[in-house]
């Protein structure tokens, strides 16, 4: 009966943990990253030198021009001109500069659209970039240049329908902050704690549940970092899903930066707790060596 209880036990604790990881996970990661405006600069700035970032900025920018700009039977000359232009920039430090700029001032309307109440689009406003680039090929002298128009030109991070169902999600752990991640630390640690004081008589029969229930917990440590890694692999998909096929590339190189931190962190709570629950087992067995060893000692004549 002990045993079966014990059973149960344990697979109660892999599903809470496996639960209560990936959601320790999100609720750091969103208070220490997605809020704070310098981490979120931080995240995508490297996605200037992004090839599907310049291509999609490049595109975005040179069609809002070209609905400008009449050249009659060279229009197509002129856009090929102007992408070629436009795509140079993408490489300088002006650009990483104005992208810096724009995902900053992006980073309040980002919060406020997953924490409101109505459909609003995460987008990146590329105004700011095509500033720079208007003022650039003015100042070489780029016929046309000052026909650009600076205008409102979005990149979609995600899209209103799929934002407004990540928005109550998105509330909860915002509410949760650092303190799930505590909570689970605490858990593990009971479950340990517990298992020792109940385990009976004798301090290696306490050692050895309290190994048992150390293994227990650092598999479900493992579990829930794998639970985590297909989260983010299915919210992406369905993030992607919903963004227009021009700027899916720039979406994806997006996402993929905002959730580097979360990748990384689904690795070293995968690692550290399979490297607990291993040795957990190896200390277990080699304890329970000892207890035998002790009793059939006990034994002899």
């Amino acid at each position: 009966m002990r045993t079966y209880l014990s059973a149960a036990l344990a697979v109660v604790v892999l599903v809470l943990l496996a639960v209560l990881v990936p959601l320790s996970a999100l609720s750091a990661w969103v208070d220490l990253e997605i809020d704070n405006t310098d981490r979120y600069v931080a995240a995508v700035a490297p996605l200037a030198a992004d090839p599907e970032v310049q291509s999609t900025v490049s595109d975005l920018i040179t069609d809002g021009a070209m609905k400008q700009i009449d050249a009659g039977p060279l229009q197509s000359t002129v856009r090929d001109f102007l992408h070629e232009a436009v795509m140079s920039f993408t490489t300088t430090d002006a650009f990483q500069a104005a992208w810096n700029a724009a995902n900053r001032t992006a980073h309040e309307a980002v919060t406020a659209a997953l924490n409101g109440n109505t459909g609003d689009a995460v987008t990146i406003d590329l105004a700011p970039m095509t500033e720079q680039v208007k003022q650039n090929l003015e100042e070489n002298g780029v016929l046309l240049a000052n026909l650009i128009p600076v205008q409102h030109t979005d990149i979609t991070i995600v899209s209103a329908d799929r934002a407004d169902q990540f928005r109550q999600t998105f509330r909860w752990l915002r509410a949760g902050s650092i303190w799930p991640a505590v909570g689970t630390v605490v858990f593990a640690v009971l479950t340990v704690a517990v298992a020792w004081v109940r385990g009976g008589p004798g301090r290696r029969r306490s050692a050895l549940a309290a190994l048992s229930a150390t293994a227990v917990a650092g598999f479900g440590f493992a579990l829930g970092a794998l639970v985590l890694r297909a989260g983010i692999a299915v919210a992406r998909d369905r993030v992607l899903s919903g963004v227009p096929d021009s700027e899916t590339g720039g979406a994806a190189a997006v996402y993929d930066a905002l959730t580097s931190s979360l990748r990384t962190t689904v690795w070293i709570v995968f690692g550290v707790g399979l490297a607990v629950a291993l040795c957990a087992v190896l200390g277990r067995v080699w304890t329970a060596r000892g207890v035998h060893g002790g009793g059939q000692g006990g034994q002899r004549p």
